[in-house]
């Protein structure tokens, strides 16, 4: 006899995690941007990483000090990537 049964049912994939961008080497007191849009104070210190959620495809990754642009990168990022934006420039390193 046959009977109803969830073993021959497909199993659903676990879920994605998001993309992450994680910016490091940004110089204290300066802002971060994605996409143009704000993700709050960059750091506190040189040594505290930004950690941003963003979608799948292309971001451009800003850091402000006032109103100069002191460092800007162009990044594509996969599904569930962790990609690390280490800053080189505006970082107030001598």
């Amino acid at each position: 006899m046959l009977s109803a049964c969830s073993w021959f049912h497909a199993k659903s994939p676990p879920p994605r995690e998001p993309a992450v961008l994680i910016v490091t080497g940004v110089a204290a007191n300066s802002i971060l941007f994605i996409d143009g849009v704000q993700k709050g104070q960059a750091a506190v210190s040189n040594d505290k990483p930004q950690i941003v959620t963003v979608s799948e495809g292309p971001h451009t990754v800003e850091v402000r000090t006032g109103d100069r642009v002191v460092y800007r990168e162009s990044v594509f990022v996969e599904k569930s990537e962790k990609r690390v934006i280490k800053v080189l420039s505006g970082s107030g390193h001598p």
